[in-house]
């Protein structure tokens, strides 16, 4: 049954997608901080909750969504989905959504990325953010082949997710990848949804931040990835998507980034909902408003869309 609810699922994402997807390495050749453990198997399955889950990344990719010809108007977002630092949530929060992305001509790009593994990992707390910045990398450095302005290229995150595309967003001057063309590793843009932010112990998803810090981090290297105290004046525009009664990822992350952004003029929106819990993707089920066209609005104000 699995396997069948597998096939249904990806039958879905290509015949509903608005051009064939092209899934493409995020690396040529040898991948950065990597080292090789036979045991450890990439893992792709359907949950009891019939999400679809990505485990033990071995080799990172991007899915490769365009929209249909005379409809892309140059604007790209690299999506990096949800799972706690512990799997890849690729569908519900992030197939899903780059068909969304396309069919009003944005371009979307689906990360798959590593998740913090000592096996096969040199330092497994920044392959996230390799992957990301390469992301980044790749989308900006093959715009013309993908009709993009590479100026108007952003980054969005669930959940952890959220974390690593805010871990972008406010490290992007501290490379962790080779970078021979100096391509610009800022991205132009952030969209978080219910993001794990803040190491603070009062508000954190203490689960995200062991597996990618370890259980015995030091408060300095909690402090490091805990993104609302790296917020500068260079720091994206950001939007900003919570539910208060989220008892997975406190609503207090996305809080504290948002003043965060505030403070250093950094602008910024961001909508809280009364419920909704965590992991909604694009449909929070309490509400009849649609966060994603409250998205689309924000980008038309800022001359993304």
């Amino acid at each position: 049954m699995k396997i069948f609810l597998f096939a249904l699922l990806l039958l879905s994402c290509l015949s509903n997608s608005s051009m064939a997807q092209q899934i493409i390495p995020l690396y040529s050749g040898t991948i950065p901080n990597s080292k090789t453990d036979a045991s450890v198997k990439e893992k792709s399955e359907i949950n009891a909750d019939s999400v679809w889950l990505l485990s033990n990344v071995v080799e990172p990719t991007l899915t490769v969504f365009l929209p249909e010809n005379g409809k892309a108007n140059g604007t790209a977002v690299v999506i990096c989905p949800g799972g706690g630092y512990w799997v890849v949530a690729a569908g519900h929060e992030g197939n899903d959504v780059a068909q969304e992305f396309t069919s009003v001509g944005i371009a979307a790009f689906v990360l798959k990325y590593r998740l913090p593994d000592p096996r096969i990992q040199l330092n497994p707390e920044i392959a996230p953010l390799q992957d990301a910045q390469r992301a980044i990398q790749l989308v900006r450095e093959r715009a013309k082949e993908w009709n993009l302005n590479p100026q108007q290229v952003g980054i969005m995150g669930f959940s952890a997710g959220g974390h690593l595309a805010s871990t972008a967003g406010t490290k992007f001057n501290q490379s962790v990848i080779e970078n021979k063309n100096k391509t610009n590793l800022r991205p132009d843009f952030m969209i978080l949804i219910y993001p794990v932010i803040s190491s603070d112990s009062t508000i954190a998803h203490k689960g995200s931040f062991e597996k990618l810090l370890g259980a015995k981090s030091s408060k300095k290297k909690l402090l490091e990835y805990s993104n609302e105290k790296q917020v500068t004046t260079q720091t994206p525009p950001t939007f900003l998507i919570h539910a208060s009664d989220d008892d997975g990822v406190s609503s207090m992350n996305s809080s504290v980034f948002y003043e965060a952004l505030l403070k250093n003029k950094v602008p910024a929106e961001m909508h809280l909902y009364q419920m909704g819990g965590h992991g909604f993707g694009m449909k929070n089920k309490s509400t009849t408003d649609a966060w994603m066209e409250r998205l689309k609005s924000w980008m038309k104000v800022n001359r993304w869309l």
